[in-house]
């Protein structure tokens, strides 16, 4: 091969992988995104005796398989060595389909439950990284000591669409729940 096609041929494949890849929202760009923040809010109730939720979040196919568990936030100190992972079980439906699983028990994806109030969760590209394209629904369940249960729903399609924003609203144990599409 002559050396100036050699060459020519080297410079069209730089100019084509240092071209810029947009970033930007338009007719025909597509957006990247890199994932998506869970907002929960943990309602304070008005109760003579208050004890912060147990809560669980994990994300299930359409068939009812658990893809990934992204967090379970409960008491984590305590007198007796199992004084939070006991109540476990009292997530139902998490327990049930994947809390008994977990050979490492929660450690791995538990934090203490946060105080009432909003915040935002964002899984990590190893939990992303578990979601082929299709649907999912994300459920949040929370379970309080003297107080109820309470599981809340989001259906979504994995990959996102830019500024896709889907919703729950719990009742008593847990507020609104929002999944929104991160850049």
């Amino acid at each position: 091969m002559p050396r100036t096609t050699l060459c020519a041929i080297l410079l069209s494949a730089m100019v084509w992988t240092l071209a810029p890849t947009p970033s930007v929202a338009g007719d025909d760009l597509e957006v990247k995104l890199d994932g998506f923040d869970l907002n929960i809010e943990v309602p304070r109730l008005n109760v003579s005796e208050y004890h912060r939720p147990y809560v669980a979040i994990w994300i299930q196919d359409q068939q009812g398989a658990v893809v990934v568990d992204l967090a379970v936030w409960y008491q984590s100190r305590g007198a007796g060595k199992e004084e939070g992972t006991k109540w476990l079980p009292d997530l139902r439906q998490w327990w049930r389909r994947s809390g008994r699983k977990l050979e490492n028990r929660v450690d791995a994806i538990s934090g203490p439950t946060p105080a009432p109030g909003s915040h935002t969760l964002k899984p990590t590209a190893e939990q992303l990284a578990k979601l082929t394209p299709g649907k999912y629904i994300l459920f949040v369940e929370a379970a309080r000591e003297v107080g109820g249960r309470e599981m809340a729903q989001v259906p979504f399609a994995w990959p996102l669409e830019s500024a896709t924003t889907h919703e729950a609203q719990g009742k008593t144990e847990l507020g609104k729940v929002t999944l929104k599409a991160r850049r």
